[in-house]
């Protein structure tokens, strides 16, 4: 069995079902679909997605990413996203070995290498290596054997870290843990921003906490996400009251207002500008459920994204 198949058939066992599947491993997820999908908005942390089969297409920070079998995204900071599967059947499903990246684990593999290298973008595609194909698979067997994964998996994930970093998107890996590189920096504020979207926006807070100044981190944060400061928190705000509604049912007005919206009227413009329907109808057209469109399933529709 070629590795590739060693990993959809891994995926397909422990992931039977269409939807998204939070191992017992660490950060580790499994996404499967079983038809195409529409462009989904969603959200991406700091991850790294690796098909086994099928195709995804995802546009984020201005650009649009295609990966299929044999390649992998890597996203270095958080940023909304539209995804969607465009190669998926029930006989051949999309399959997707999806692992949020730890800042932690990453700095630690490269604390002894210098200052971070340049990078143009804060997302990558990249064919995927043998060596990081093998670590993939032998990290999804151990799902198999609680014994050996709670022994192993903390030394194969880090396998799978270093082979990233001493991958084609190497400089990106290490980009996200740098503190003084652009999207180290930027990722700081984007933390802030997606743990405190309902405050107000102080954009001398935010520079400061970079260490840029205003208009300088104006020009970073935008060649990073493609939004500026403002665009970003309202997406992030839009998001989160598209999940109440579909996820929690709860009404347009009460979710405008539990994101941080003063306004209905300005929560009804902002939604229909993103989402290309007011709120009420928008929520009208769909059934809560999950499916595959973002992380390869986003947080916007109730789940994780890749």
């Amino acid at each position: 069995m070629q590795p590739t198949d060693a990993l959809a058939a891994l995926i397909d066992r422990h992931q039977p079902q269409d939807g998204v599947r939070e191992t017992e491993l660490p950060g580790v997820g499994l996404i499967r679909a079983s038809e195409r999908t529409e462009l989904a908005d969603t959200t991406y942390p700091p991850s790294c997605c690796l098909i086994g089969q099928g195709r995804k297409h995802v546009r984020m920070a201005g650009r649009d990413l295609v990966y299929d079998t044999g390649h992998y995204l890597v996203v270095g900071v958080e940023l909304p996203a539209l995804g969607a599967v465009i190669e998926a059947s029930p006989e051949t499903p999309y399959l997707c070995l999806k692992i949020e990246l730890d800042r932690g684990l990453i700095g630690d593999l490269v604390a002894d290498d210098g200052p971070a290298r340049p990078i143009a973008h804060a997302t990558a595609v990249a064919e995927v290596t043998p060596g990081l194909l093998d670590t993939a698979v032998r990290l999804l067997r151990l799902l198999d054997d609680p014994r050996e994964a709670e022994a192993l998996a903390p030394l194969v994930l880090r396998e799978f870290y270093w082979r990233l970093l001493n991958g084609p998107q190497g400089a990106l890996l290490q980009a996200i843990a740098a503190p003084g590189s652009r999207v180290g920096r930027i990722g700081r504020a984007v933390d802030h921003l997606t743990q405190n979207f309902r405050d107000d926006l102080d954009v001398d807070a935010l520079a400061r906490l970079t260490g840029m100044s205003r208009s300088s981190f104006f020009a970073h944060f935008r060649a990073v996400t493609a939004m500026t400061p403002l665009q970003y928190r309202t997406r992030l705000r839009l998001q989160e009251a598209r999940r109440l509604m579909l996820v929690e049912g709860v009404l347009a007005r009460e979710a405008g207002f539990a994101v941080g919206f003063n306004s209905p009227s300005q929560f009804s413009r902002e939604y229909a500008r993103a989402f290309g329907r007011p709120p009420r109808a928008d929520v009208a057209r769909f059934v809560p459920s999950r499916t595959a469109s973002g992380w390869c399933v986003g947080r916007g529709d109730g789940g994780d994204a890749a």
